[in-house]
């Protein structure tokens, strides 16, 4: 229950805000192109979970090689390809970190900040494994190894406590009963221009485009910002709808993400018109 609590209380700790902010500007400075391979827009899921993988598995089996006689040379591979793997995982992470609201992003530097000692504890490792002190090697690399895991641990309550890097606009999906659901009249929409209308109490963004309408969840996917606020714009020949609290960008027309931070679609929901009706469902 203490740790609990310690948890909770990085939530509002201000302090770090004087780290975090000028940190988050240098970050979003960066090109946008940049940043949206990054996030994974590319990919349709977030970069940073599958590049951990890399570091945590080879400091993982490093640590089992360890405590194996004769396995020495196999471990240190294992820490130097770890510790070169988390430098690319690192800023991966970063560039997600400065998307999110600030209660997440000060858990999410004290969460960099146990990842950064865990790499400095595996260099060291290597460092001392290539010149001889396997000893030394081993226990800097255990060390980083607890350190790490506290910095996973952090990660994880950053995923399932803050919600961040999942689809937040998902769960509206479960609000909407299943079967046809009126939305509004089609000839009240006007040709480009997205509206707000409701299933229940689930916001839509309803768009007329060349005759055609589509419908997507309203909140943003990323961190539940109005997409009906957002404005309209063009890319790659195809109108987008971008949210007006951290950039992300869907096509209208079937919620594709095409730039971050968002890395995954925005939910769609299909559509029919019936007697000048439009109705939708879930997908």
């Amino acid at each position: 229950m203490a740790f609990r609590t310690l948890l909770d209380r990085l939530d509002t700790l201000r302090v770090l805000d004087r780290i975090g902010d000028p940190l988050q500007r240098a970050v979003l400075s960066a090109p946008q192109r940049v940043r949206d391979a990054l996030h994974g827009v590319w990919l349709g899921h977030p970069v940073h979970p599958a590049a951990v993988q890399v570091p945590v598995g080879a400091w993982m089996s490093a640590a089992v090689l360890d405590a194996i006689p004769g396995a020495g040379p196999a471990a240190t591979v294992l820490v130097g390809v770890g510790t070169a793997t988390a430098v690319p995982s690192a800023i991966s992470g970063l560039n997600d970190w400065a998307s999110l609201s600030t209660e997440a992003r000060r858990v999410g530097l004290v969460h960099a900040t146990a990842n950064a000692i865990a790499t400095s504890l595996y260099a060291g490792s290597l460092a001392a494994r290539l010149t001889g002190s396997h000893r030394l090697g081993r226990r800097l690399a255990y060390a980083g190894l607890g350190t790490a895991s506290l910095g996973a641990y952090l990660g994880g309550h950053l995923s399932y406590r803050h919600a961040a890097g999942v689809n937040q606009a998902v769960p509206s999906l479960r609000q909407i009963p299943e079967g046809w659901h009126d939305l509004c009249e089609y000839r009240t929409l006007t040709e480009g221009k997205p509206r707000v209308a409701h299933v229940g109490g689930v916001p839509v963004l309803v768009t007329r485009m060349a005759g055609t309408v589509s419908a997507l969840i309203e909140r943003c996917g990323h961190e539940t910002g109005p997409l009906g606020q957002g404005e309209v714009t063009r890319v790659d020949g195809a109108d987008c709808v971008v949210c007006p609290w951290h950039g992300s960008t869907f096509r209208l027309s079937d919620g594709v993400v095409v730039h971050g931070p968002a890395a995954t679609d925005q939910p769609r929901l299909q559509v029919r018109i019936v007697n000048d009706c439009v109705q939708v469902s879930l997908p």
